[in-house]
């Protein structure tokens, strides 16, 4: 089949998808349909549309356009405090109200990373405090544990679920 033809019989179904993937402003409805237009074209270079029936070339465009938004996103540019702002001579840090050391001083009367390991925690939920601490992700932990990382989310739920029932009984 012609791609002209194929992208005729299946144009309704894609803009259906990108309208139902637009993203909080990040792309427009046009901009998923474009993508998802430019994926198919990439894949019938090659031959793959041929023989294979609309909804599944709809299904890999949807594919496509998830992964995409997942992966494509634009991320936040990052700007230092020390960056200067016109000619004023003023820096981000000059204007940013500095929260901190208010912050530092909570959570130092909160409670302390040893009281948090005292809260009655499991062997389990220790080592996967620690790991925590030792600045693994949830995969790295639970690589390391040797436990699945869902299981390492429900020791963090766990962990934090009794360390807010100790913030709110000494408040």
């Amino acid at each position: 089949m012609d791609f002209r033809i194929l992208l005729e019989k299946i144009t309704l179904a894609l803009k259906k998808i990108a309208r139902r993937h637009v993203l909080w402003g990040f792309y427009s409805e046009e901009d998923l349909f474009q993508e998802m237009c430019l994926y198919l074209w990439q894949n019938y270079q090659y031959g793959l549309p041929i023989g294979i029936n609309q909804a599944y070339v709809i299904k890999g465009c949807e594919f496509h356009i998830q992964n995409f938004l997942r992966k494509g996103r634009p991320k936040a540019s990052l700007s230092s405090l020390d960056a200067l702002i016109g000619t004023s001579g003023l820096t981000l840090g000059d204007i940013l109200e500095d929260k901190k050391e208010n912050f530092s001083i909570k959570i130092e009367n909160k409670l302390t990373v040893d009281e948090i390991k005292n809260l009655g925690l499991t062997p389990k939920e220790k080592a996967v405090l620690s790991c925590l601490l030792k600045g693994y992700t949830v995969r790295e932990a639970a690589k390391e544990l040797g436990i699945s990382h869902v299981m390492v989310l429900k020791y963090k739920k766990s962990i934090i679920r009794k360390w807010r029932k100790k913030v709110t009984k000494n408040n």
